[in-house]
């Protein structure tokens, strides 16, 4: 084996993709440089409505980051103390953390335990049981696209229908999805996306958008991103925030949408391989039917904790990186458990236990796929 077999994989590799991107990045951040508007220059504008068409939303509005755009949602309707806002205890901590911001109470729902999305039965259930105790107002429910795969859309529309409840989507880590042919982002009355650098879309630091086919509530989050002002910067409507998307953050992104059908390929190609090469070892990733995975992270699961530390070790050895999405499920956080009433979770707190996400962006060669799958299996 030749020293260059040793070298370290990295886990995410944004200095590989800079590389190849340089004149395209180059080319959109001098522009910015020479207009000098850092600040809702036009490639803000510009990009907003490049994510819209992608999507086939009718407006797309760009803010300052992921957690952003799901307070903004959330503060457009209103959402607040004595509120119940529903969503999936096996996702990241901004999800729960906004209700929480704006005085409500996230209420956990387990996960199915091969798609890892949110659990429709659960859902119904929780929601059942809040109105049933009487001290909450069933509100909203938020559908994580975990991963990069898209949640029960289907019937999570039906159930906030049947329950009169807002519907919004958390699509951080999953724009460039596909559900039923597709593109994900318009599932809900709100879809929220985060271009977080790990995202398969990702910036060189924080940024989000929020879509909707509302032109109303769009014009409220252009409002509430920017404190909150009306016709002119120093009218006053509502109280707001300062969550406008930066210029050079749109810019980056406007260059990284024009090779993003390709690096969603790639990511597809190394899922493939992935499973080809390690479905006989370990629990690979159940695909959601009917649809297409944007590949933020490729998690495989082991038989126990035991299991996963030996492996994780022995991966680090060989210079192959690995990560634990998420080790503990949100309930169980110190910030959040004092707010869960208690309920059972078992598949949220199972996955926790066993669960190792593998590197995979498109940078990696089939060199590095071959070394990830032998460190795996080996």
């Amino acid at each position: 084996m030749s020293s260059s077999d040793n070298r370290p994989i990295a886990f995410l590799d944004l200095a590989a993709q800079q590389k190849r991107m340089e004149p395209a990045l180059r080319q959109r951040l001098d522009a910015v440089l020479a207009h000098c508007r850092f600040v809702m220059g036009p490639e803000v504008a510009e990009l907003e409505g490049r994510l819209a068409a992608w999507c086939g939303a009718r407006e797309c509005v760009g803010v300052s980051s992921g957690t952003d755009a799901l307070q903004i949602v959330m503060m457009a309707e209103g959402i607040g103390r004595g509120d119940a806002v529903f969503l999936p205890a096996f996702t990241y901590t901004a999800t729960a953390e906004v209700p929480l911001v704006l005085g409500a109470t996230p209420v956990f729902v387990d996960v199915d335990p091969k798609t890892f999305q949110i659990d429709p039965a659960h859902l119904r259930s929780r929601i059942q049981a809040v109105r049933a105790a009487g001290k909450l107002r069933p509100r909203a429910i938020v559908g994580v696209d975990l991963f990069g795969q898209p949640a029960p859309w289907p019937e999570l529309r039906a159930i906030a229908a049947e329950e009169d409840l807002f519907l919004m989507a958390d699509c951080a880590q999953s724009f460039g999805a596909e559900l039923a042919g597709k593109a994900l982002g318009r599932e809900a009355v709100a879809t929220t996306l985060s271009f977080f650098p790990s995202k398969p879309l990702g910036g060189y630091g924080d940024g989000g958008a929020i879509l909707t086919d509302d032109p109303e509530r769009a014009a409220l989050y252009r409002s509430l991103r920017t404190h909150g002002e009306g016709t002119s910067r120093y009218e006053v409507l509502r109280t707001g925030m300062n969550g406008r998307l930066d210029t050079l953050q749109a810019a980056v992104l406007l260059a990284k949408l024009d090779s993003f059908k390709e690096e969603l390929a790639r990511r597809e190609s190394i899922a493939s391989q992935y499973d080809a090469g390690l479905g006989a070892f370990v629990q690979v990733p159940a695909r959601v039917a009917n649809s297409a995975s944007a590949w933020a992270i490729y998690a495989i699961l082991l038989a126990s904790t035991a299991e996963r530390d030996t492996l994780q070790a022995r991966l680090k050895d060989k210079g192959v990186p690995s990560a634990i999405y998420y080790p503990l499920p949100l309930h169980k956080q110190p910030a959040y458990r004092d707010h869960h009433d208690g309920t059972a979770l078992p598949v949220s707190e199972d996955l926790a236990r066993r669960i190792l996400a593998l590197p995979i962006h498109p940078e990696l060669t089939n060199q590095d796929i071959a070394r990830v799958i032998a460190a795996v299996t080996g």
